[in-house]
């Protein structure tokens, strides 16, 4: 037998009572964690600008045989930046509304990425987090709509679910950020705003690195530093929710405070990735409360896990962590609302 002979390892968490608000396990969060402080805000800023210029720098200057190297820290330096418009997003960045979305705006430039769209899509995934088809962040496909859908969009399905995860967050960005139709209203006008911008800034990027550096220098300045921010980004969002010991719960069944507190993930990642990144992997914290800043976030895990501890997943980033999400976490089981493999669907067809 295939599939989940690998069972569920962390069953034996506390189950949470279903009376347990959000509201009680933000009552016990020290009142400091929810203060902004621009001054560690605008220097991270700053520090985060000066690790991309000099990301850029050394990709003008730098023998061949050093691109590897800056091409992996120029995107992780990229990546910094979307944290920085990740906070803008969810308003922890300032008390200026204005202030975040020009913030956000300029972050995501690089990236080519529609602040608004994102900042609303995204806001979907904390309110419906883990819940089955309606969290538009890896969503697990239910065996049913699996089976429905064509021969080819299938084939891709199985790349993204296995060992192609870290294509993910491409495919994402470009399906869903775009298109300002599904926004209705104020939210329609302002998708609309941040998707022109991206395209303006498309439309005087890419013609002035073939100008200038010919094919080469777009692949070298744009291409491979977006590349390693998506590896980054589908590495990160799919271990936030994934493990085969993390239910994807229909909305009848699913519980927001277990779905926040036991369902997201904690991962420790290399020192300088953490810094680069800040601290969005301590997230935890981040779903209880999306008013927590970046630079709190350590402080607010430290109290969840002083009196939530018994119900936390922590674990650490590792190729055997990967290789387990790819290898486990594929469809959804409604008979037990964990994950199954594609071989274990296969013999139960």
């Amino acid at each position: 037998m295939t599939g989940l002979s690998i069972k569920p390892e962390n069953l034996n968490r506390k189950a949470i009572a279903k009376d347990l608000q959000l509201r009680d396990i933000i009552r016990t969060l020290p009142s400091e964690v929810f203060i902004k402080d621009p001054r560690k805000a605008w220097l991270k800023v700053v520090i985060n600008l000066g690790l991309v210029i000099l990301g850029y720098y050394s990709l003008a200057v730098a023998p061949w045989f050093l691109l590897p190297l800056l091409w992996v820290f120029t995107g992780t330096a990229l990546t910094g930046c979307f944290v920085i418009a990740h906070d803008c997003g969810h308003r922890s960045f300032s008390n200026s509304n204005r202030i975040n979305d020009l913030v956000g705006h300029i972050a995501l430039i690089p990236l080519m990425y529609p602040f608004h769209a994102w900042r609303i899509l995204h806001d979907r995934h904390h309110k419906h987090t883990n819940k089955l088809g309606i969290d538009n962040a890896w969503d697990v496909f239910t065996t049913e709509f699996y089976e429905s859908l064509p021969t080819l969009v299938q084939w891709g399905y199985r790349r993204m679910r296995g060992r192609f995860w870290w294509l993910g967050s491409i495919a994402h960005w470009a399906k869903l950020h775009f298109d300002w139709n599904q926004f209705e209203g104020k939210q329609r006008e302002q998708v609309k705003l941040s998707v022109i911008v991206v395209y303006v800034a498309m439309a005087v990027v890419f013609p002035t690195l073939f100008i200038t550096s010919g094919i080469w220098g777009f692949v070298k300045f744009w291409l491979i530093p977006f590349l390693v921010y998506h590896f980054w980004m589908s590495t990160f969002t799919i271990v936030h929710h994934t493990t085969p010991d993390i239910p994807f719960k229909p909305a009848e069944e699913w519980h927001e405070a277990e779905a926040q507190l036991a369902g997201t993930v904690h991962c420790d990642y290399p020192g300088w990735v953490e810094y680069m990144c800040h601290d969005i992997n301590v997230h935890i914290p981040h779903h209880i409360s999306t008013g927590i800043p970046w630079y709190n976030l350590r402080k607010a895990h430290q109290s969840l896990k002083e009196n939530w501890g018994e119900y936390l997943y922590e674990t650490k980033f590792s190729w055997s962590l990967m290789n387990k999400i790819a290898d486990n976490c594929h469809l959804h089981d409604a008979d037990t609302n964990y994950y199954m493999t594609f071989a274990e669907h296969q013999e139960r067809k």
